[in-house]
């Protein structure tokens, strides 16, 4: 079984500068129950599938499964996807042996900015880059399918 770790962070400073790479992205919810997401992404021109099970207490640790579908395949399972579509675009950042994954959310979710980090166990240290934020890993507002549902600019008032 395919395991994700990862932590996320809010963003507090200037990213840009260190930015390699940028790719927007479009994804839908078919399914965002807590046990499980399927989730439909574009991005960079491709479309991907992805099933996620269930997080750890910590929020650190979950399945997750990926499939590369066609781009059609990704517009046309959009269309049946939940009300909420996630647009942001994500910019990759390294600092020492990790790449961190910035998203600049758009549309509802304009205004937040979200770094994640993958990791290969859920103790492995890493270098912080000097613009990362607050932690918020395990918190279940900034995962993307509670923000399809519920947008950043909602909670914010």
């Amino acid at each position: 079984m395919a395991q994700e770790i990862e932590r996320k962070f809010l963003i507090a400073g200037d990213f840009m500068p260190d930015v390699y790479q940028s790719d927007r992205i479009v994804q839908g919810y078919i399914c965002s129950d807590k046990a499980r997401t399927v989730r439909v992404r574009i991005r960079g021109g491709q479309g991907f599938l992805t099933i996620k099970g269930i997080s750890t207490q910590d929020g650190l640790s979950r399945y997750e499964f990926e499939k590369e579908i066609s781009l059609q395949e990704a517009e046309e399972l959009l269309l049946l996807c939940e009300a909420g579509v996630i647009d942001k675009v994500r910019h990759l950042v390294k600092a020492g042996k990790h790449t961190f994954e910035v998203d600049v959310f758009a549309g509802e979710n304009k205004g937040l900015l979200m770094a994640e980090v993958e990791l290969s166990e859920a103790n492995e240290l890493f270098d912080a880059p000097h613009w990362l934020g607050a932690e918020v890993t395990g918190d279940c507002r900034y995962y993307n399918s509670y923000l399809s549902n519920r947008p950043f600019n909602q909670w914010i008032k």
